[in-house]
């Protein structure tokens, strides 16, 4: 089984979009929208404080007929952020997001974020080793060697 570590080292991007606790929703919406992303980890300075998502904004700015334009970050986002680490694996991470409802999990190691995964990672992941063992198999049930 593949490991955090794995999934971020196959990411087209190592880069990780952020959001200061004080910018505004729409600043972090328009992010979002920049960057194609769904979602946006809240720092301040090396720290993670929260995490911001599409959802967020759908039911805490939308739903509640609150002002993109002044309400801050840090009144509608995530502040108990649930975290992996790179060793942790994709199995655990799937059956983590699963439980929890989440799309998106920060990778911190020794308190430091290094990256940030998506249940769309981790599916594709998952498609991959798939498709390698279903050509695995097939070459084995035609009698084909490596």
């Amino acid at each position: 089984m593949k490991t955090v570590a794995d999934i971020l080292k196959a990411k087209p991007s190592a880069q990780i979009h952020s959001v200061w606790p004080t910018a505004t929703v729409l600043e972090a919406i328009s992010v979002m929208a920049d960057k194609g992303v769904g979602a946006l980890v809240v720092m301040e300075g090396e720290k993670v404080v929260g995490i911001v998502s599409e959802r967020d904004y759908a039911r805490k700015v939308v739903l509640m007929e609150r002002s993109s334009y002044n309400t801050e970050v840090s009144e509608i986002m995530t502040a108990d952020v649930i975290t992996v680490s790179p060793e942790q694996s994709n199995e655990y991470c799937m059956q983590l997001m699963t439980d929890k409802r989440l799309r998106h999990l920060p990778v911190l190691e020794n308190g430091r974020l290094v990256g940030l995964i998506s249940i769309g990672d981790l599916v594709k992941d998952i498609i991959s080793d798939q498709q390698s063992m279903i050509r695995t198999l097939e070459s084995y049930i035609r009698g084909e060697t490596a």
